[in-house]
């Protein structure tokens, strides 16, 4: 998250690593890079203003972006450093201000306002530049994964080649639309209809398979298949009108979270069935041992408790269709029930301590905690039921500041 002047610190850039195990800030002075679990300072250097710093999961490569009133380098230019050694393995530079940074293991991007340009990272050759809309706040995403390994931005103001012909002159262009490159393949694959109104956040899982998406209105969560551009989610944040900061979901895909600027972070939960990238577990994989048995046995239990819902009435009355009817019943009816029917509130919640800071949440890989970072310098630890969901309890807090940090106008 790129703070620029909205912070009252010397803070100018905050972001959690692709495994949600570090934390990296940049500051009026330099950078820092955070371990989560246990908290703790595990590398500081000061540079001189940094307005980006990019980590490649926990490796000592780091991407970094001058930025601030005294920049280590030009806001046009990328460093490419490694920590461990104390060495710059290479700079490019930009025509205009780089706005955002994001690696993977074989992908590395750099978003300017209205390009992005697309390098193979094990030796930073260029392989694609993607034009795109004005994207000031460099709105995109790119999938952790090696194999799924999508770059996800708002579609371009151009006739969509994934729209069917009318015969219209107007372009078929919605702004809430969203693009999916294949970064491996340098080519789009589909066209997401995600919004009716413009795309204000974007997020993907770990594996490149599910693609969050919130509009300016930030009231709903929608969350598609990143390989078919289906959605397999829709839920609701809250009725009022709120500016989405950050999205993400947990390792294994079973719970998103969702920060704002109100003071309320939202944790949903994905069910096994919505798509086919869960394996049923859940959270169960990482932070228990409960058995598929047990989850089948509550599965049966609640789907007997639903014995009276619209859903199994419309299944009863299915069952009289023909197999081909049946079977386009039986693909419509998900949307229709999910959208309508099935509760689409979120799972469990927690207030931070004052609203309109900005945030970024993530989801620890170990234990079942929610994680945040606030634009104010502080890092909090709040623990999730993941039986009874409800608010979740504050653990611990700690300051990402340092004395040099407090105030700009201290010297």
């Amino acid at each position: 998250m790129n703070l620029g002047d909205k912070s009252n610190n010397e803070i100018l850039f905050l972001n959690f690593n692709q495994d949600f195990s570090c934390v990296s800030i940049g500051t009026e002075r330099g950078y820092r890079i955070y371990n989560c679990d246990p908290f703790g300072k595990c590398y500081s250097k000061q540079a001189g203003g940094t307005g980006i710093v990019e980590m490649l999961f926990c490796t000592s490569l780091v991407a970094l972006v001058g930025a601030g009133e005294h920049p280590a380098f030009s806001p046009r230019q990328l460093q490419i450093i490694n920590t461990k050694r104390q060495t710059t393995i290479c700079e490019l530079s930009f025509p205009t201000a780089i706005l955002a940074v994001k690696m993977n293991r074989r992908r590395l991007i750099v978003v300017l306002e209205e390009q992005i340009f697309l390098y193979d990272i094990s030796n930073m050759k260029l392989l694609h530049t993607i034009d795109t809309n004005p994207n000031p706040q460099a709105i995109c995403a790119l999938s952790p994964s090696s194999e799924n390994c999508f770059i996800a931005y708002p579609a371009r103001s151009s006739m969509s080649p994934f729209s069917p012909s009318n015969g219209s002159s107007n372009p078929s262009y919605v702004s809430g639309d969203v693009e999916l490159f294949d970064a491996l393949g340098s080519q789009t694959t589909n066209i997401v209809q995600a919004h009716k109104s413009a795309v204000s956040c974007i997020s993907m899982n770990s594996e490149g398979t599910l693609l969050a998406t919130a509009s300016e209105k930030g009231t709903v969560i929608r969350i598609f298949s990143t390989l078919d551009a289906t959605k397999v989610y829709q839920f609701r944040r809250g009725t009022s009108q709120a500016k989405i900061y950050s999205m993400s979901f947990n390792l294994v895909s079973s719970l998103l979270c969702v920060s704002s600027d109100t003071e309320t972070v939202h944790i949903f939960k994905l069910s096994a069935n919505g798509s086919p990238t869960m394996n049923g577990n859940g959270y169960g994989n990482v932070y228990n041992d409960q058995s598929q048995q047990q989850q089948q046995q509550q599965q049966d239990k609640d789907s007997r408790g639903r014995s009276s819902s619209m859903g199994q009435m419309l299944r009863r009355s299915s069952m009289h269709l023909g197999r081909n009817i049946a079977g386009s019943v039986g693909s419509y009816l998900p949307d229709v029930l999910t959208e309508i029917w099935e509760p689409t509130r979120d799972f469990a919640s927690l207030k931070l301590p004052s609203a309109g800071v900005r945030s970024l949440v993530a989801l620890s890989s170990t234990t079942p905690q929610v994680m945040v970072v606030t634009s104010e310098g502080f890092f909090y630890q709040y623990n999730i039921d993941l039986e009874s969901g409800g608010e979740c309890v504050l653990l611990k807090q700690y300051s990402l500041l340092e004395p040099t940090d407090d105030n700009l106008g201290a010297e």
